[in-house]
Parts: structure tokens; sequence; C-alpha cells
């Protein structure tokens, strides 16, 4: 008996061995692929952070964008004092499209689990942005133990009230559309949603120029963002985000805030008309330890249009146990 009981032990030594050995090598600086489930994710290690710190991990929006822009933009400033990991999500930048074709909230976040067992760490922080934001919310919810701290800049946590943000911008800026659309679906006994007027009112020969301007106030920072991604050579297929909204993401409400338990930082644009101040404020409000911290002026991509303040918020946040 004394000799199984020895047997077991040197097993489990073993395997601990291996996993810690794993680990320490998926936390090495530099790009990494790993086959998790049914898809081969592709992320990054970079940065300084302190000793025994969670390395921060950054969850891009879209969906079905990539980490690209915000590395090569934001990256350099954090990346002086945190750890920070960049992963570019199923389907996305330079991750393999999944072979089953899953592209659901759950494969997302059981990725993200999956990405945190690679490492090797028992405890991540968490960045999302946009849509990552909502994968932030969904990963904290489920494994609240495995999350120390929590920055979601303009998260998409509420998308019935960030399409009616969109139809506010409209009726504010192209009211003439919106009052044609609303005729034309009366005329034909329809009642659309506020998701359809926020996509289609417009028409598309306005569609793109709307699309950024709810996003950006100062179009020349949108302009520098699409050098960015032009540079990178990498594009939204649309398979991610058609997987969902064909799937009912248009009716997505994050629907457990008292699960997320630890610090949470939430960063809003007061001109994020593709988001909203108000559904940031509300969220807020309904996670038991969150701050909320508007930028007035700024849009959807805070880390452009505030890059000092952004770093400085952040690394302050994240450097409070």
């Amino acid at each position: 008996m004394h000799t199984i009981f020895r047997s077991a032990a040197l097993a489990a030594a073993v395997l601990c061995t291996s996993v810690h050995a794993a680990g320490t090598a998926a936390m090495q600086p530099g790009e990494h692929q790993v086959v998790v489930g049914d898809v081969r994710l592709w992320y990054k290690v970079a940065g300084h952070g302190a000793k025994g710190a969670p390395p921060l991990l950054f969850l891009h929006g879209g969906p079905g964008y990539n980490s690209y822009s915000f590395e090569a933009q934001a990256g350099p400033a954090l990346e002086k004092t945190l750890r920070v990991i960049y992963l570019d999500q199923r389907g996305s930048g330079r991750s393999e499209r999944p072979w089953r074709g899953d592209y659901s909230i759950a494969a997302l976040v059981d990725d993200i689990e999956a990405l945190r067992k690679t490492l090797g760490v028992d405890k991540l922080a968490l960045m999302g942005h946009s849509f990552g934001g909502t994968l932030a919310l969904e990963y904290a919810a489920k494994y609240p133990g495995h999350v120390a701290q929590m920055v979601l800049v303009s998260a998409a946590s509420d998308i019935p009230a960030a399409c009616a943000a969109r139809v506010d911008y409209i009726a504010r800026h192209y009211g003439d559309r919106l009052d044609k659309a609303r005729a034309e679906a009366k005329a034909r006994n329809e009642t659309p949603d506020a998701c359809f007027y926020a996509f289609n009112t417009v028409g598309p020969d306005l569609h793109q120029r709307v699309n950024d301007e709810v996003m950006f106030p100062d179009m020349l920072v949108g302009k520098r963002q699409d050098a960015i991604d032009a540079k990178s050579g990498l594009r939204n297929t649309g398979e991610l985000g058609n997987a969902l909204f064909g799937g009912g993401f248009t009716q997505y409400r994050f629907a457990h805030p008292e699960r997320v338990t630890m610090p949470v930082l939430v960063l809003a644009g007061a001109a994020d008309y593709a988001i909203g101040l108000p559904a940031q404020r509300a969220l807020g409000q309904a996670l038991p330890h969150a701050r909320v911290v508007e930028y007035a002026g700024a849009g959807h991509f805070l880390y452009l249009d505030a890059p000092d303040r952004f770093t400085r918020d952040v690394t302050d946040f994240l450097a409070t146990p």
C-alpha cells in the first residue's frame, strides 16, 4: 500500500512539473500558437510585469477583428509596466477558423480558459474592448476565481442599448433618413426594432461614414486606425460576426453581473455612439465592485483619443491589489 501511495505521489509530482514546464514555455515573450478544442489560436506575450502579478490578457473587439492595432498603438506604453498577452480570437486575425464552425459565446469563453491553462497561471487580469468586453464579462462570470481584476473599455454589455445609441446619433444627424425609413416601414406594416434602424436606416451610401462617425469624434484618428489596419494585412472576414448576429446576438444583454466579484474598471467615452454612455453607466452600477471613468470628448477607441490618460488609468488600477 505504501508503494502505491509513493507511486501516485510521484506521478502527481511529474504531472505538476510537466504542466509547470509547459506553462513556463507558453509564457515566454514572443508569438505562440496553441491548439485548443477545435481551433488553433494565435497569441503573443510581451512586456515586463511585476513579479507575481497576473498577466493582462487583451480581448479585441469586432466581432472578428484582431489585436494588431491595439498592440501597435497602446501596447508599447502598457508593456513598460505590465506583462501583456494579445490574443486573436477564433476565426479572427492570425487565429484559424474553428474546424467545426463553432462561433458561440460559450466556445469563445472556453478558448480563454484553455489559454489560461496553457499559460500555467492561476489568475489573469482581463481587458476587453467592445465585443472583447462581452467575452471578458462572460468569462469572469463563469470563472470568477481565475480573474484578479478586469478593465472594460467601451464594453458591449447590452446590444439593444448600443443599437439605440446609434439610432439616437442618426436621429440627430440624419433625421430625414430616419423619418423616411420609418414611413416606408409603416407602409409595409412593419415594426423594425432599434437594430434595424441602427444598421440600415442611412442606406448603403452613408453606412460606412456613419459607422465611422459613431466611433471616432476625430476622423483623423479613424484614418490613422485604417492605416494601421492596412499595414497589418489582416481583415475581418465577417464570419464570426455573421454567426453571432445570425444567432440572436442583437438581443444580447449580460445577464449575471452579480457573479463578477473582482474589482472592475469601466472606461467609457462620452462621445461613443457605437456603445453609448448610458449603457456604460448602467454596467458600472450593476457590477458589485466597479468604478466608471468617463472620458469627455472621447469615442469608442479611448486608447487612441486619450492615450496618456488611458495608460495611466489602466496601470494605476492594475497596480492596486
